[in-house]
């Protein structure tokens, strides 16, 4: 299964939902999902937008976990 990090990202950088729309230009509901880890789906650009804003590599945005 793979999980959005978003949520601790952000929140290592004291930032909000809010501060990386304005950065990135994503949906907010795009966004909302990712960060709650509700999302089915992302698009290659959308993840390319956020590691841009973060400064970070895919592999810190999403992680792995296998199923139990």
């Amino acid at each position: 299964m793979i999980k959005s990090n978003l949520a601790v990202l952000l929140a290592e950088r004291k930032m909000r939902v809010a501060d990386l729309v304005k950065e990135t230009g994503i949906n907010k509901s795009t966004l909302y999902k990712l960060y709650n880890d509700e999302s089915v789906r992302i698009d290659f650009e959308t993840i390319d937008k956020i590691c841009l804003a973060l400064d970070i590599g895919v592999g810190e945005l999403l992680i792995y976990k296998k199923e139990q």
